[in-house]
């Protein structure tokens, strides 16, 4: 497994960075490869990916989600990814917006760009125009604040 984490200080209040998380059908807008999320249920959602020419599809579930805190996730697969982001309020209108992704590399494209750090400098990247997408809307598109608990469920990765 890969694990990739990065942080990024928005200029936003906790509602507004963890509201827009929570519109995952929003991410292909400011995450690079993701070419659709379309959200079945509450805590699930189906994915189609392409990164290095290699497309994908799989569902996620949401483990774990406490609203303006933490959003856990894994694949229904099994092995694909698993990620973890939280929310911490610095101040009234800044929020520190933690993510963790780890994912199983399958293709040699993808186990070369593992090697090559260029996952790490994707997701960083992907963080960034996160920042830049709510930021510079001023609000969420949306937002769920519904808790998710599972029982079987650490909220670690």
């Amino acid at each position: 497994m890969e694990t990739v984490e990065e942080t990024v200080d928005v200029a936003v209040p906790v509602r507004t960075a963890y509201n827009q998380w929570t519109q995952f059908e929003s991410f292909p807008e400011f995450m690079s490869g993701v070419e659709s999320v379309t959200q079945l249920t509450d805590t699930t959602n189906h994915w189609v990916t392409k990164i290095g020419g290699v497309e994908r599809e799989f569902d996620t579930e949401i483990i774990d989600q406490q609203p303006d805190q933490r959003i856990a996730w894994r694949s229904l697969d099994g092995k694909s990814h698993a990620g973890l982001v939280s929310f911490t309020s610095l101040d009234a209108d800044t929020t520190r917006v933690h993510v963790r992704f780890e994912w199983a590399p399958e293709t040699f494209t993808e186990k070369a760009g593992a090697v090559l750090n260029l996952d790490n400098m994707q997701v960083k990247a992907d963080m960034r125009k996160f920042k830049d997408f709510v930021e510079s809307r001023g609000s969420e598109t949306g937002g769920w604040r519904g808790e998710v608990n599972d029982a079987g469920a650490t909220g670690e990765l």
